[in-house]
């Protein structure tokens, strides 16, 4: 029988879509699914990287956290270590060896054996600069164990699903440490493969397969069908970055997002009123500062760091920038953590008083600096551009002169941790419930080194170093509650940077969107959540 163009035209198109039906078409593009098969997530930044062990920066563990996973987790408010990848451990009384026991049967995405040889392998990349795949910044590592290896003697597989971890010194927070994204188990197998370059080859254990990046636009994950856990709700989740508060609020009305991301503070109203959507406030759990760079001048001078704290009206800002939503900060850890020193001094807005300490100093006609802001939203900075624009109207009423500068943020981060910067707003949203995530990361001169900082003052006080390392040691909480409280008496009176603000950032989803819980730590697994179909 003959058959003509326009019949195997028709044929064709019947191919297709029986394929369609049918699934043969599965690695098509997402735009293939229906919409209660995609989570669409849209986001201010992109991520930096999607290596988690060399990254501290947020909107990079949002991904990876559904692509790795770590040996344990938090629930319950970052207050209780549950297991994950492992199913129980064990710490000696002198707290400087832990036991984890493993599951079995894991997989890693590309097949390969979840077990204790791969934790191992994981553990000496981060830890041993020597260490043929030890390539990137591991700047966590370097923050929470100081140093490579730093607290960490050594780890060793004691058969095939049990690794003994041994500590050159009792570690307090140990166990809420291994919980962090950063220490995400990757497959020994593509970390040999990528040369210790996992940047966009993540793979790991988790709910989600890494599929593709196209940078500063969009991240793809899809669903995990072989997950050794119950298998996520949704097929595919993606990323999209959309740089405006207001289009990614447009982008949500209009159904083409799920959930938005550092929302204004200012949209609260449209969103509570819109019936589409569900307004969401992230529990507060940071602190956004002004980093004063101690090793510059005129900020090595604590008269300066003072007068420059007496000439913030906190209050204003924060009604005027932050509509309300935020509290002002007097130190660098929020009220909720435990540890918290609610008794300090706090530093009022008196221009006048400014003035004084800056002329006691040495400056009374003031003094020209710059202000260094990042280019898009931050969870403590929603508006930072408009909280740069305030301090230096304020800073202009005590006769300093600061010229704002903008950059984006992956060239801001590497920026400040070289502390190229005299002023720097950044900020600081916490891991884990555990005072020593805050002030170790934002204060101990360990971690001001060039290239690795998370002390962006750069701010060195071998009194606050040794209670930091004295509260690191002790497992008795009273005496480690009163230790930070004593070292943010000391920070206090130092005063090496401004503490500005906790916020409570905010966020919203379309009512479709099922099962969404936002963390205080800004950080979710997605498996739990789904998406009802929208008439």
């Amino acid at each position: 029988m003959k058959i003509g163009n326009k019949t195997l035209i028709i044929i064709s198109a019947l191919a297709i879509i029986i394929a369609v039906m049918f699934g043969s078409l599965k690695d098509a593009a997402p735009d293939s699914y229906d919409t209660d098969k995609r989570l669409i997530i849209g986001r201010a930044n992109d991520s930096v990287t999607l290596d988690p062990s060399c990254t501290v920066e947020m909107d990079s563990f949002k991904v990876t956290v559904n692509i790795l996973e770590t040996l344990v987790k938090c629930e319950n408010g970052g207050n209780e270590v549950v297991p994950l990848l492992a199913e129980s451990w064990k710490s000696s009384e002198d707290g400087l060896k832990w036991v984890f026991k493993l599951r079995k049967g894991i997989k890693f995405h590309d097949g390969t054996a979840f077990d204790a040889h791969a934790v191992v392998f994981n553990f000496n990349r981060w830890m041993d600069e020597e260490n043929p795949y030890h390539k990137g910044t591991f700047n966590y590592w370097n923050y929470i164990f100081g140093g490579f290896p730093g607290l960490v003697k050594s780890v060793t597989a004691l058969n095939n699903y049990s690794v003994e971890i041994k500590l050159n010194k009792p570690f307090a927070p140990f166990l809420y440490a291994m919980t962090m994204p950063a220490f995400g188990i990757a497959s020994p197998e593509a970390i040999i493969k990528y040369q210790g370059d996992l940047s966009e080859h993540p793979v790991g254990t988790g709910p989600f397969i890494y599929k593709s990046w196209e940078r500063n636009k969009s991240i793809i994950l899809e669903r995990n069908d072989k997950y050794w856990n119950d298998a996520a709700k949704v097929e595919w989740v993606e990323f999209k970055v959309i740089p405006e508060n207001k289009d990614r609020l447009e982008e949500l009305r209009q159904g083409t997002i799920h959930i938005a991301d550092y929302l204004s503070p200012n949209d609260i109203a449209g969103i509570k009123y819109d019936p589409n959507l569900y307004l969401y406030f992230r529990p507060s759990f940071n602190v956004g500062y002004m980093a004063m760079n101690n090793e510059k001048s005129p900020f090595s001078s604590r008269l300066v760091r003072a007068a420059i704290n007496h000439a913030i009206d906190k209050d204003k800002l924060i009604n005027d920038v932050f509509d309300n939503l935020a509290k002002p900060a007097v130190t660098f850890i929020p009220p909720s953590l435990w540890g918290y020193n609610g008794s300090l001094e706090i530093y009022e807005y008196n221009p006048e008083k400014s003035r004084q300490l800056l002329a006691e100093a040495g400056y009374p006609n003031g003094f020209n600096t710059t202000i260094w802001v990042m280019n898009a939203s931050r969870e403590y900075f929603p508006n930072p551009l408009k909280t740069a624009q305030f301090i230096r109207e304020n800073l202009r009423q005590v006769n300093i002169n600061a010229e704002i500068v903008v950059f984006n943020w992956n060239e801001y981060l590497k920026k400040i941790r070289n502390g190229e910067h005299e002023i720097a707003l950044i900020g600081w949203t916490g891991d884990y419930a555990d005072p020593d995530n805050f002030l170790y990361t934002m204060l101990a001169s360990e971690n001001a080194k060039p290239g690795l900082a998370g002390n962006y003052s750069f701010y060195k006080s071998e009194d606050v170093d040794q209670l930091l390392a004295q509260a690191r040691q002790t497992t008795n909480m009273s005496f480690r509650r009163s230790l930070y409280r004593r070292i943010q008496e000391t920070v206090n009176y130092d005063i090496p940077s401004v503490p500005m603000v906790h916020t409570m950032p905010v966020l919203a989803a379309r009512l479709s969107v099922k099962g969404y819980a936002p963390h205080m730590t800004g950080i979710e697994s997605l498996e739990q959540v789904s998406l009802e179909i929208e008439r």
